[in-house]
């Protein structure tokens, strides 16, 4: 005797009921199409990227927009960059960069090597201080400078790379640079 039930309940083989609960705390798992898109969109991202790439003047400014977001904090200028400023010496290889950022009485010095960088606030002063790096950076690393302003960390491994400083109810950012 078929009186039409082929077993499924009406369910179209979904063995989960309406409101069932999925074992993931109430939140639905995404779905084939949910995961077909996001896959489709990063497909797209890559030939974008490839077949029509942002133009590096478009980039720069965007980072440097990006630093506004903070519309409180002051920017440290760059003042020194051993690159543009400072003299060669003959026959030296794998010289660090030295550079000097300025905003009012407070100087930062930077020495960007291979494996990180070095730093110290003038006048010396206990600080947060955040490596921000772009264009789609992880968390920032954030750093601690001593009572003596100075501190040591990791930049990031490509990309450009700023410094947000808060320094009591201060916060500055340094400009954005290569390393």
């Amino acid at each position: 005797m078929d009186n039409g039930d082929n077993g499924d309940n009406g369910s179209n083989g979904d063995n989960r009921a309406a409101g069932a609960d999925d074992g993931f705390g109430g939140e639905s798992v995404l779905d084939e199409a949910e995961f077909g898109a996001g896959l489709l969109e990063e497909e797209l991202r890559q030939a974008a990227a490839i077949l029509d790439p942002v133009p590096p003047e478009l980039r720069r400014l965007a980072v440097d927009a990006y630093a506004l977001h903070d519309l409180d904090a002051r920017l440290a200028e760059l003042t020194f960059d051993s690159l543009v400023d400072a003299i060669p010496v003959r026959g030296a290889t794998d010289v660090p960069r030295m550079l000097t950022f300025r905003t009012g009485e407070l100087s930062v010095d930077v020495e960007v090597t291979a494996h990180g960088l070095i730093g110290q606030l003038l006048p010396p002063q206990p600080a947060r201080i955040e490596v921000l790096g772009g264009p789609h950076p992880a968390a920032p690393a954030t750093l601690t400078a001593d009572t003596m302003g100075r501190f040591a960390g990791e930049l990031p491994r490509t990309g450009p790379f700023a410094l947000r400083l808060r320094t009591g109810g201060e916060v500055v950012v340094t400009e954005w640079m290569r390393a």
